[in-house]
């Protein structure tokens, strides 16, 4: 049982979706408990057979999360994580268990998250066993059925896709200031001062997979996101927006009548808002419930 964090920290990454991940891991866990004793002690090592068969699981769901994804409502974005302490050292809520076992580094940013997606199965697989939990390419190939060369192709294919995507880093604390800045300009309904905020080829995307009201399609355009935004605040007068950490990275959350209704996650380039993502979906905010 000690291995039950690694195999969630394991299984978020791969798949960006808690609840899967919580799947993935009580499935490992059933394979191992219906094996004999005498099975169990004959594995050497039962913390590489567990992250064997949880990566296998994963890799079966990736494969088959595609054709879900086809049939799913708007566009589509990985679960967001909250963090046991917030960011403007403010008492966190409550972190829901087990989304405090999940250790939060730059692997499970939004923006690295949505990049994950992109790739193929076997890539997402190998770049994450190798780069991020530091498996060997031999092991790595045990788990996604290649061999150890093709796996470092897979892997190295997934790091130009990482290196292509991502912004020039920005410090946090200019971030923090740059999220905080959005917050106070939205609550203000202040156009031009959300423009000034988003760089001009700014884009953002909500998630409402088709159980609360979400754009349907990306939002292109520093100007046209400011605007949504203001309509979405002027037309929920209740609106409470908090700054949060949202997968490790300053973000907020908007609460109407103490529900978390929205959790936002920014990628900053240089001093601008490059990107926002939105979730809506409730079945993804369960983390986030108050109370």
């Amino acid at each position: 049982m000690s291995e039950r964090r690694q195999l969630i920290n394991l299984a978020y990454r791969l798949l960006g979706s808690l609840a899967d991940a919580e799947d993935v891991v009580q499935e490992t866990y059933a394979r191992w408990y219906a094996m004999s004793r005498q099975q169990q002690e004959a594995i050497e090592s039962p913390g590489a057979w567990l992250t064997r068969v949880a990566g296998r699981v994963c890799l079966d769901l990736l494969g088959s999360a595609r054709a879900r994804r086809e049939r799913y409502v708007g566009e589509w974005i990985p679960e967001p994580l909250p963090d046991r302490t917030e960011w403007n050292n403010e008492p966190a809520g409550a972190s829901a268990d087990p989304a405090d076992r999940v250790t939060l580094d730059e692997s499970i940013s939004m923006a690295f998250l949505v990049v994950l997606e992109s790739m193929t199965p076997a890539e997402r697989v190998a770049f994450v066993l190798h780069d991020v939990f530091r498996y060997s390419f031999a092991e790595v190939a045990g788990i996604v059925g290649r061999t150890p060369a093709a796996c470092r192709q897979l892997a190295s294919s997934a790091r130009r896709r990482i290196r292509a995507s991502r912004a020039p880093a920005t410090p946090a604390a200019p971030r923090a200031g740059l999220v905080r800045d959005f917050k106070e300009a939205w609550e203000a309904k202040d156009i031009n001062a959300l423009v000034g905020l988003l760089a001009p080829d700014a884009t953002a995307v909500a998630d409402g997979g088709g159980l609360a009201s979400a754009a349907l399609h990306p939002i292109e355009g520093g100007r046209q996101i400011a605007r949504s935004f203001v309509a979405i605040i002027s037309q929920a007068p209740g609106l409470t927006v908090l700054e949060r950490t949202v997968n490790g990275q300053p973000g907020l959350v908007a609460q109407f009548d103490g529900e978390t209704v929205a959790v936002m996650a920014f990628e900053v380039a240089g001093d601008r808002i490059k990107r926002i993502w939105a979730v809506r979906n409730p079945e993804k905010l369960r983390s986030w419930t108050t109370g």
